[in-house]
């Protein structure tokens, strides 16, 4: 990589940085991310073993085996074309709270505000339901049994300390520096490949049913059954339904554009990070959710038991190997969470950073020693516990997380449809060509329809918080007076007069 000498003759700063400048920001978190680092932060966020496993009844209890067998694939195009789209724009603008910055540059400063609440709440809810999914069915069913504890002991209050013990553990983690959350989620990576590996391969030659491949194609409405997840549905709404599975599942591979300020070489890898994740997850995800319905006894039965299902499969598999997958499975479920945090804690830096956020001015402080947004991260955790209070929080959580990202995702991916030829005429390395404009449009309506059907019951409490947000939003926005005080990122101008200071902001920090 070439490197630029800057006005201190000791000191070389790097393309990136120099980048970052341009942009009018400074260098303040320690950039120590390689490419598969950036890579790992997302497919451990993205964690097949986690949301395919907690969400599999979204699909498996919407069409049965088709759900499955043709909706993953579906969703899984889905998830790559707006995968490919946002690489594109992550590729120019290579920032932390990357969606927020891409819709500010291209679709003005109240888009990119808009986009950002979206974006911070649907990764809230993630880190919610993540944790509470870690704690049910993987602590709760699985592990608490291993030392004698009986599921049905644990309570709420139970539950609240597990949540507030691991999602704290993962704040510390993430305080501590970006070396060891890196290295925590490098290991996750590989274990996620070799685990989903084993499990698979042990699921099919220890399963006593006959493998029926006809059941992956095989269309059935389990909507309204008992102990399913949806109320009665048509077909088609019930197929639409089982996409869910696929959306909740592929999501949070934004975490490798929210670490773009501590990824060497950003413009170039982290677009492979966002790209390489989701495609490397569905295909494995693919194999894995085919798996358990062709070793499923009676998917009839398996639709009744809720997560339930994923122990009952495990039943034949023998005693120490199946403890060996379940305490790696636990451990990669909790590193999933902790690349949540991450990936959260660095879109609240990088929204406070330019003001969009009440307490900015502490939300934006760096901590000096470890070069991490220690009260972002903190607030993060936090706001994640808060949300788990909620009684029915995993159905609630996985549906809006799923919604509020997707919307979000969708919303520079938009601005750059129009914006494309006329005020973004400047890509970065990775570019889509002839289609960029196909892949924006596709993506859009894609959002769309996944947003429909995520507010459709059981989740149609997810539109009363879209609807009470958006409406407290734009309270904020026209009332609060933040349409005056908030000017956005610095861009043109205003960013080439902030260098003086930038290098300010650094040199405390050294």
């Amino acid at each position: 990589m070439d490197r630029k000498r800057t006005t201190h003759a000791t000191e070389f700063v790097d393309d990136d940085v120099k980048l970052l400048h341009e942009m009018g920001y400074a260098q303040e978190l320690s950039r120590r991310m390689g490419a598969f680092s950036n890579f790992a932060v997302s497919f451990s966020l993205i964690c097949i073993l986690s949301g395919g496993i907690t969400s599999f009844q979204l699909g498996l209890s919407a069409a049965g085996g088709a759900s499955i067998g043709l909706g993953w694939p579906l969703g899984s195009l889905f998830a790559l074309i707006v995968a490919a789209a946002m690489a594109q724009i992550a590729s120019s603008y290579p920032t932390a709270g990357g969606l927020y910055h891409w819709s500010s540059i291209l679709g003005g400063k109240t888009w990119g505000w808009l986009t950002a609440w979206l974006n911070l709440l649907g990764l809230v809810f993630v880190v919610a339901a993540i944790n509470y999914g870690t704690y049910d069915p993987f602590f709760r069913t699985i592990i608490a049994p291993m030392f004698g504890v009986a599921p049905e002991s644990l309570g709420w209050w139970s539950q609240t300390l597990f949540l507030t013990l691991i999602t704290a553990s993962q704040a510390f983690l993430n305080h501590k520096g970006i070396r060891i959350t890196s290295r925590i989620t490098d290991l996750s990576g590989y274990l996620i490949f070799a685990v989903t590996i084993l499990l698979v391969v042990s699921l099919l030659v220890y399963s006593p049913v006959k493998i029926d491949l006809s059941r992956l194609f095989t269309f059935t409405n389990f909507t309204g059954v008992d102990g399913g997840m949806w109320p009665k549905q048509t077909m088609a709404m019930a197929f639409l339904s089982g996409l869910l599975l696929t959306a909740y599942t592929i999501t949070g591979f934004d975490a490798s554009a929210h670490t773009s300020e501590e990824t060497h070489e950003a413009s170039r890898n982290v677009p492979r990070g966002i790209i390489g994740s989701v495609f490397w997850s569905t295909t494995f995800g693919y194999v894995m959710v085919c798996a358990f319905v062709l070793v499923m006894p009676d998917v009839g039965a398996a639709v009744k038991q809720g997560t339930g299902f994923f122990q009952a499969i495990l039943a034949p598999i023998p005693g120490p190997l199946r403890f060996v997958i379940e305490i790696l499975m636990f451990f990669i479920n909790y590193v999933c969470g902790l690349a949540a945090v991450t990936s959260t804690s660095r879109m609240m830096f990088a929204f406070a950073r330019d003001g969009g956020l009440p307490g900015s001015r502490w939300l934006r402080r760096i901590n000096s020693e470890h070069r991490t947004p220690g009260i972002a991260i903190w607030v993060s955790a936090l706001l994640a516990i808060v949300v788990t209070l909620y009684g029915d929080a995993f159905s609630v959580l996985s549906a809006g997380s799923a919604v509020f990202l997707f919307i979000s995702y969708a919303m520079p991916i938009a601005a750059g449809v129009f914006a494309e030829g006329r005020s973004w005429n400047e890509k970065g390395p990775f570019q889509l060509g002839w289609l960029s404009k196909p892949f924006g449009v596709l993506a859009v309506f894609g959002a769309l329809v996944l947003a429909y059907v995520g507010i459709q019951p059981p989740n149609e409490k997810v539109i009363y918080v879209i609807a009470a947000l958006l409406v407290l939003l734009l309270g904020i926005w026209y009332l609060g007076g933040v349409r005056k005080s908030f000017s956005g990122p610095p861009v043109g101008g205003r960013a080439k007069g902030r260098e003086h200071a930038l290098e300010t902001i650094e040199g405390q920090l050294e």
